[in-house]
């Protein structure tokens, strides 16, 4: 990963907000800058003439973590909080205008941080831009997530396998997350999602310990965290023989998937590639019980920009990870999605999860 880039692109943003440094509180874009993947730590940023000057802190319970990970700063391992310690250096550089992360700072920090800096330094919330660059994959990084990607696919057919009338979803959702272990995951992107019969209704049925009935759909909806990027998949499969209308039901959201995956390409807008799907299960009948976006950016977080909705303007460019993911949910019968992560490319778009998108009974 070149955090030397990164940090320099971001450089640029800080100049152009007009501020002289950055306070950065949020782990994903500490790591995104500087590779630490820790659970405590501060990177300040500070522009100096043409350059960029980065240093990372912590406390001692990551002196040996921080010297491997950390690359483009310098590691200052704190005896007091790091927090505190990085204020005070900040007063003694004479940064003149810091900007904070607006959306990740709590208050009580915040004051904090006021306090510390004496009035000497003006604050200026800056939203947002380290999570702009981040939309934007980069080839290390395109590489990451398709690896991560691939080990997702894997853990279907095991999902499959652990289905069966009267086992509990939690089960399924266990034997699915040990394997993603024994096939190198991190850890989950999320809290593994199996809902089935009329659950599958929940937009978010996390796994539970209902059994799985003898006739219904089954939604799988999970990812995995390999090198500290985060894949995610949707497929919707059916306890015993699929009755007409809910095959239907089931064409209806491959059809609208398809169709949004195909609007997904450089400069297209994420509210059409939004709106081409959506537009099918209007005509369809189900606009009503499409309740959700149609899917959002991944990379180091599960939910990145851009967000792929309704009314959004953002345009897609090269390197953007989204995901597609139409759904249909009636209440008191059950649901369906269908999702996938998607690449775009210079000239149109790689679907990375090639998992079949079939109806398969179980």
């Amino acid at each position: 990963m070149d955090y030397a880039a990164r940090q320099k692109r971001l450089a640029v943003q800080l100049h152009n907000a007009g501020v002289d440094a950055l306070f950065l509180t949020h782990l994903a874009n500490v790591r995104y800058l500087c590779g630490f993947s820790g659970s405590a730590g501060i990177l300040v940023l500070r522009l100096v003439r043409a350059s960029v000057s980065a240093i990372f802190y912590t406390d001692g319970r990551y002196k040996q973590q921080a010297a491997e990970e950390v690359h483009g700063a310098k590691v200052v391992i704190t005896k007091k909080p790091a927090f505190e310690t990085a204020c005070e250096a900040v007063l003694r550089a004479g940064v003149q205008h810091m900007g904070f992360e607006a959306a990740n700072l709590p208050y009580d920090n915040y004051r904090q941080m006021v306090r510390a800096l004496r009035g000497k330094t003006k604050l200026k919330p800056v939203s947002g831009a380290v999570e702009q660059l981040r939309a934007i994959k980069d080839a290390s990084e395109i590489e990451q997530m398709r690896a991560a990607a691939l080990v997702g696919c894997s853990l279907f057919q095991t999902a499959c396998t652990a289905i069966a009338p009267g086992v509990p979803e939690s089960v399924v959702a266990g034997e699915l997350e040990l394997q993603a272990r024994r096939a190198g995951a991190e850890k989950m992107s999320f809290d593994t999602i199996v809902a089935a019969g009329s659950r599958s209704a929940l937009p978010h049925g996390r796994a539970s310990a209902a059994p799985i009935p003898a006739d219904g759909f089954v939604i799988l909806d999970y990812g995995v965290i390999l090198a500290g990027y985060c894949s995610d998949m949707t497929r919707t499969v059916h306890v015993g023989k699929v009755s007409p209308e809910r095959r239907r039901m089931y064409e209806a959201v491959k059809a609208a998937q398809m169709a949004s995956i195909q609007a997904v390409r450089p400069g297209a807008a994420v509210g059409d590639v939004d709106q081409a799907g959506r537009q099918l299960l209007k005509k369809a009948g189900y606009a009503a019980y499409f309740t959700h976006s149609t899917g959002h950016g991944v990379g180091i977080e599960i939910h990145e920009q851009p967000r792929v909705a309704r009314g959004q303007n953002q345009k897609l460019a090269p390197g953007m990870v989204v995901t597609i993911e139409p759904g249909i949910y009636l209440p008191e019968e059950g649901g369906v999605r269908i999702e996938d992560m998607v690449l775009v490319t210079e000239s149109a778009n790689e679907v990375l999860t090639p998992t079949t998108r079939e109806l398969i009974e179980l």
